[in-house]
């Protein structure tokens, strides 16, 4: 017979979810998308601006989306590799560390641990089990902060942020294919300010912040964006 209870012996899965675990992601997909709206639609505002036939509008917003997707996808894969190589680097000397005085890192995690809240004897009792269960693990995550869901993807990362930034740069450049051709600067600007609104609302809800606040911050700073490419495209039409 199976003792009373015995059905609450597995443990039970913790069912929180937290915003902060999205901020990675989120925080690249919004950036990419939203460079891609805004330095799109500023260069088409500026072209249209210029007085620049449609064919030449649509060349400049084309060139502007790949050029723009290219250089997020390299900037990005330089950044994230950087980051990989130097934690890459902490892992060697904390390796080579382990191998040669084991004793002064167990008692570097001992105390790490005492200074989170444990008692001296549990501390030095939980590092001695983390360190003999996987020495190198314990050390990367309590003293350096690195965890296998953190660690850099440069690749990932790269193909990532260019697809954030395409998607954020067809908005605006489909908008210059279906406007009236003597308001396409103006449907250009007032819809790409929609679409940052939008994005700026829903990555504030997404991580738990006010849509309104989100939504004003980034369109306040797109419109500014625009109205300065415009002038600037305006004075360099006049002068050429």
């Amino acid at each position: 017979m199976n003792p009373p209870h015995a059905h609450h012996s597995q443990p039970r899965r913790h069912g929180e979810t937290h915003r902060s675990g999205r901020s990675g992601w989120l925080r690249a997909a919004v950036l990419g998308a939203n460079d891609g709206i805004l330095s799109t639609a500023g260069l088409l505002v500026g072209v249209a601006a210029a007085a620049a036939s449609h064919s030449e509008l649509l060349l400049a917003g084309i060139a502007g989306l790949v050029a723009g997707a290219m250089s997020m996808a390299a900037g990005e894969y330089v950044s994230v590799s950087s980051q990989a190589d130097a934690e890459q680097a902490d892992l060697e000397r904390e390796r080579h560390e382990l191998a040669t005085d084991i004793e002064a890192e167990h008692k570097e995690l001992a105390a790490i641990y005492v200074h989170r809240g444990l008692e001296p004897q549990l501390a030095r009792e939980v590092a001695e089990q983390l360190m003999r269960h996987d020495a190198l693990g314990a050390h990367a995550r309590d003293e350096l902060g690195l965890t296998h869901t953190s660690r850099p993807r440069p690749v990932q990362a790269a193909l990532a942020s260019a697809l954030a930034f395409a998607t954020g740069a067809l908005l605006p450049l489909l908008v210059s294919l279906l406007a009236p051709p003597a308001r396409t600067g103006v449907f250009i600007a007032g819809t790409s300010l929609v679409f940052l609104a939008l994005l700026g609302a829903v990555a504030a809800r997404t991580g738990g912040a006010s849509p309104l606040k989100g939504a004003l911050r980034v369109t306040f700073w797109g419109a500014i964006a625009m109205v300065l490419t415009s002038v600037v495209g305006s004075l360099v039409g006049t002068a050429v």
